[in-house]
């Protein structure tokens, strides 16, 4: 069994810090609100600490689940900061999705400390945490990434390096990319059975199982056809997440013109007044323009 911290009790860090905790580890947590932490020490045991760095003191792992690049900085930095309680030798685990530049960033920071860090954004939403079925995509060194997957196995279903410091990222940039189409070409499919007299339930029930099926279609299409839109990731989340891919492709030179016009479909739906509405909501800005 391990010392480890978790910072970041949002709807996914907390049922993830709470396999940990299932497991036998000895967790201390933090969150920006504190209310939160005590919740889940309620819930889970363990401990809570006011400070990214008092929680991360003396741990072997420090895993965070936080907002963004800001935010990151903001738990990892300064005297109140988690890197300044790590010991040397100890694992900094980032599950955040952020950019690969910030990534980069403090994992040159934390090696003068000789603080390893494993970059692991996740995917599989609030069910797949709360189920311990996320999938945990990860840059870093082998030897480091070796050390950290028997913890991070407690809440996933498939974890896997994909090269150095900031791979991890960029594969999320990729999921994203794919995930951005995906819910526009199934929005349109609904939207087209609709306007067409078809019911969506006899379409799906006949393509799903086919070419056209996807994660997408057969976990969203339902909510979609009901005009529900509280089941998933967020669309502020998500444009959050395309920024990052729209960024790196400048930086790289790849071709994004699907996701850049995707992108701007989500700040349509934001204007709808759908910030948190889930990511399938595009089909609801189609419905709005007939």
């Amino acid at each position: 069994m391990a010392k480890l911290a978790f910072l970041g009790l949002g709807v996914m860090g907390y049922p993830m810090a709470g396999y940990l905790a299932k497991a036998g580890h000895e967790v201390t947590v933090y969150n920006r609100t504190f209310a939160k932490a005590e919740a889940w020490v309620a819930d889970y045991g363990g401990k809570a600490e006011a400070t990214p760095r008092a929680a991360a003191a003396g741990a072997d792992f420090v895993m965070a689940c936080v907002g963004n690049d800001d935010d990151l900085r903001s738990v990892c930095l300064g005297d109140d900061g988690a890197f300044a309680g790590m010991d040397d030798g100890s694992v900094f685990v980032d599950h955040t999705t952020v950019s690969a530049k910030v990534t980069r960033e403090l994992h040159a920071v934390g090696a003068k400390s000789g603080i390893a860090f494993v970059d692991a954004p996740v995917s599989g939403g609030q069910a797949g945490a709360e189920n311990g079925q996320l999938v945990i995509m990860c840059g870093g060194e082998a030897e480091v990434y070796a050390r950290a997957e028997d913890i991070m196995n407690n809440y996933a279903k498939l974890c896997k390096r994909l090269g150095d410091t900031g791979a991890g990222q960029l594969c999320k940039m990729v999921n994203q990319i794919c995930i951005a189409g995906l819910v526009q070409g199934l929005s349109e499919g609904l939207h087209f059975a609709e306007k067409a007299g078809l019911d969506g339930r006899d379409v799906i029930d006949v393509i799903g199982g086919g070419a056209a099926g996807s994660w997408q279609m057969v976990n969203r299409y339902e909510t979609m056809i009901d005009d529900q839109f509280e089941h998933g990731f967020a669309v502020d989340w998500m444009r959050k997440d395309l920024g990052i891919c729209l960024e790196t492709a400048d930086e790289t030179g790849a071709s994004l013109p699907v996701t850049a016009l995707v992108d701007q479909f989500y700040k349509d739906v934001q204007k709808m007044g759908g910030g948190r509405w889930d990511t399938s909501s595009l089909v609801k800005r189609l419905r709005k323009m007939g």
